[in-house]
Parts: structure tokens; C-alpha cells; sequence
């Protein structure tokens, strides 16, 4: 009787296991598919992502592009109204943006040479007061000044040529 009871009972236990099997295979098999679904989730997220990056890159290559054929716009402009305008008129407008660089430059040196006098005088080392005077801000600026003027002029004459 005791192996009745036994083989009964390890019957059921074995029909038991065998009908769980599926249950948890199918468990199993839609936490993979979650785990992928997730996974594909976050790649269209990084697509996306990439995709918004390039559109703003495409913006700003639009943006600059029209910034630059408006400074071309205004070059030719400027050209059109010096053919118009009197000789002296148009001598005048030549010498404005120099005269403002060159008056800008002046200030500037000015109050450089104004700063290294009172620097030297309160006898700072000379070593110091070029680190001290000399920054990365003086040389955006005269990066920004020989940029203007060098660029500016190849622009004005690459557009004549136009």
C-alpha cells in the first residue's frame, strides 16, 4: 500500500511539475520578449534622439547660410549705392568701419599701456603683469579684429569677382 501511496504521490508531483512546465516556459519566454521589446524601445529612443540632433545641425548650417548670403546681400547693396552715390560721399562711407576699428584699437591700447604704467609702478614683476594684462578675452578680440578684416575683404573680393 505504501508504494501505492508513494507512486501516487510521485505521479503527482510529476503530473504536477509537467503541467507547470509550460506555465513557466511561456513565463520565461515573455520575460525575453519584454526584455527585447525594451531593448528595441531604447534603440528607436537613441535613433530618435540622433535624428533630432541632425535636424538641429541642419538648422544651424541653414541658419549660418543665410547669414552669410545676407552679409552678401549687403556687400553688393553697399556696392550699388557707392556706384550711385557722389565720390565723396561714398569715400566717406569707405572710411567707417575702418575709422571706428582704428578708433576702437586706440582705446584700447590706451587703457593697455594706462594699466601696464600703473602695474609697473607698483612694482609688480614684469612677468606678472603680461599674464595679468595679456587674457584670453585680448586675444578673442584681436582674433575677432584680424578675422573682420582679412575675411571680410577676401568675401568682398570673392563676390566682386562674382
Amino acid at each position: 500500500m505504501f508504494e501505492m501511496l508513494g507512486g501516487g504521490l510521485l505521479g503527482s508531483i510529476f503530473g504536477g511539475l509537467f503541467r507547470l512546465a509550460p506555465e513557466v516556459l511561456k513565463w520565461l519566454d515573455r520575460k525575453d520578449e519584454r526584455g527585447h521589446e525594451l531593448k528595441m524601445f531604447s534603440l528607436q529612443t537613441d535613433l530618435e534622439k540622433m535624428r533630432g540632433e541632425y535636424r538641429m545641425e541642419e538648422k544651424y548650417v541653414d541658419f549660418s547660410k543665410a547669414n552669410i548670403d545676407a552679409i552678401g546681400e549687403a556687400f553688393k547693396q553697399q556696392a550699388e549705392a557707392d556706384k550711385n552715390a557722389y565720390k565723396w560721399v561714398a569715400s566717406i562711407s569707405a572710411l567707417v568701419r575702418p575709422g571706428i576699428t582704428w578708433l576702437l584699437f586706440g582705446l584700447y591700447t590706451a587703457v593697455k599701456i594706462v594699466t601696464i604704467m600703473y602695474a609697473v609702478n607698483s612694482g609688480l614683476p614684469a612677468i606678472q603683469i603680461m599674464q595679468e594684462i595679456w587674457t584670453t578675452d585680448d586675444f578673442s578680440m584681436l582674433m575677432m579684429i584680424l578675422t573682420f578684416w582679412f575675411l571680410g575683404r577676401s568675401l568682398e573680393k570673392r563676390e566682386s569677382r562674382n
